[in-house]
C-alpha cells in the first residue's frame, strides 16, 4: 500500500529553498547551543542523584494537591508522575544534604506525608521500591552515557566515510550536529527530564536520520554517474524527489507507532517519545534539505563537466 503516492510523480525543487533551510537549520543549532550554556539540562535522577519512590496508593490520588503537600516538606522540587496505573505514583525527590542518613530520614517522612493523606482509607499504601542514586553513581553514568554518545556518533560517521566519499561523510557530520543539538535544544527548552532514557532517544534519532540521509545519498551516487552532464543541483533535486515517497512513508509510519506510545504509554516514557517525534521530524526535514543541499557547497572531481542547465521534464519524471 502506497501511503503517499502522489510523492512518486512529484518535481519539487528542493535546492532552491535550500537558504531558508539553512537558515532555520542555524536557528536551531545555535538556539540550541545558547540554551544549554546559559539554561542547561534538567538532569534526571539518573545523572544527578537522587530518590525515586513507586507508591501504590487505595484510591486514585489527587496528584495536583500531593504535588503541592510533599513540596511543602522542603525538599527541594519533588516530582510526581502516574506510573503504569492511576493509583500507581512515581516519585522522584532531589538528593538530600547529610549523606545516607539524610535520605533515609526523606523516604520516612514522605512515607509519613503520605500515609496521612490516605488515612481514611480501608486499604494501606504500597510502597514497592525505593531506590537512592548518589551523586557519584549519577557521575559515572553521566560519563558513560557521554562516551556511548560520542562513541556512536563517530560509528556512524565512520560508516558513512567508508561508504561514501568524503564529501558525503562531511555533509553527513552538518546533518547529525543539526538532528542531535535540535533534540538536546528541545529538552533545555521545555525542561523535560534528560535522562539515560531520554540519550538513547537521541541516539535513536541520529541514526534514524542516518538511514534516510543513506538512502538519499545512495540515490544522488547512482545518478551523478548515470547521468554525468547534469548539473550538480538538478542530480539531488531528481536524486530527493525519487525517494521522496520512500522518506515519507517511513516517517509516517514511525510516527504513528510513537504516537500510539504518546497517548497510551502513560508517563514514564512520555519524554523519550517526546524526543523520537520531533527527532523523526526534524530527521525527515534534514535528510530532504540539509544533507542533499549540503553537497551543493562541496568540491567534486567531475563538477567541471556537469552542464548548468535543467534536466529534460522527463528524466525528472523517471
Amino acid at each position: 500500500m502506497r501511503l503517499f503516492k502522489f510523492a512518486d510523480h512529484v518535481n519539487i525543487d528542493f535546492v532552491a529553498g535550500r537558504h531558508i533551510a539553512f537558515l532555520v537549520t542555524a536557528i536551531m543549532v545555535f538556539g540550541s547551543l545558547a540554551l544549554f550554556a546559559f539554561k542547561g539540562l534538567n538532569f534526571g535522577i539518573d545523572f544527578s542523584g537522587g530518590i525515586m519512590m513507586e507508591v501504590v496508593t487505595p484510591v486514585k490520588p489527587d496528584l495536583s494537591k500531593l504535588r503541592t503537600d510533599l513540596n511543602n516538606l522542603n525538599m527541594g522540587n519533588i516530582s510526581l508522575q502516574e506510573f503504569g496505573s492511576e493509583r500507581s505514583v512515581l516519585i522522584r525527590i532531589p538528593e538530600q544534604q547529610g549523606g545516607m542518613d539524610a535520605q533515609k530520614q526523606a523516604i520516612e517522612t514522605i512515607k509519613a506525608k503520605i500515609d496521612s493523606e490516605f488515612t481514611s482509607s480501608a486499604e494501606k499504601v504500597e510502597y514497592r521500591r525505593s531506590e537512592y542514586v548518589g551523586p557519584q553513581v549519577g557521575e559515572e553514568l553521566k560519563r558513560s552515557g557521554l562516551w556511548a554518545f560520542a562513541l556512536t556518533i563517530i560509528g556512524i560517521l565512520g560508516y558513512i566515510w567508508y561508504r561514501f566519499e568524503w564529501q558525503f561523510g562531511v555533509a553527513a557530520i552538518v546533518t547529525l550536529v543539526h538532528d542531535t543539538l535540535a533534540v538536546v535544544g528541545l529538552f533545555s527548552l521545555t525542561g523535560m527530564n534528560f535522562d539515560l532514557g531520554t540519550l538513547a532517544a537521541v541516539l535513536l534519532v541520529a541514526g534514524y536520520s542516518t538511514n534516510d540521509t543513506v538512502i538519499v545519498f545512495d540515490r544522488i551516487r547512482e545518478n551523478m554517474r548515470k547521468y554525468k552532464k547534469m548539473a550538480m543541483r538538478d542530480v539531488i533535486n531528481l536524486s530527493v524527489n525519487q525517494t521522496l515517497s520512500r522518506t515519507l512513508n517511513t516517517s509516517f509510519t514511525t510516527l504513528l507507532s510513537l504516537i500510539a506510545l504518546w497517548a497510551f504509554g502513560g508517563d514514564v516514557i512520555r519524554d523519550f517519545v517526546n524526543a523520537m517525534i520531533f527527532g523523526i521530524l526534524v530527521g525527515t526535514y534534514s535528510s530532504i534539505y540539509v544533507a542533499s543541499s549540503s553537497l551543493l557547497y562541496l568540491p567534486f572531481a567531475d563538477a567541471a563537466k556537469r552542464s548548468e542547465h535543467q534536466p529534460p521534464s522527463e528524466v525528472l519524471s523517471t
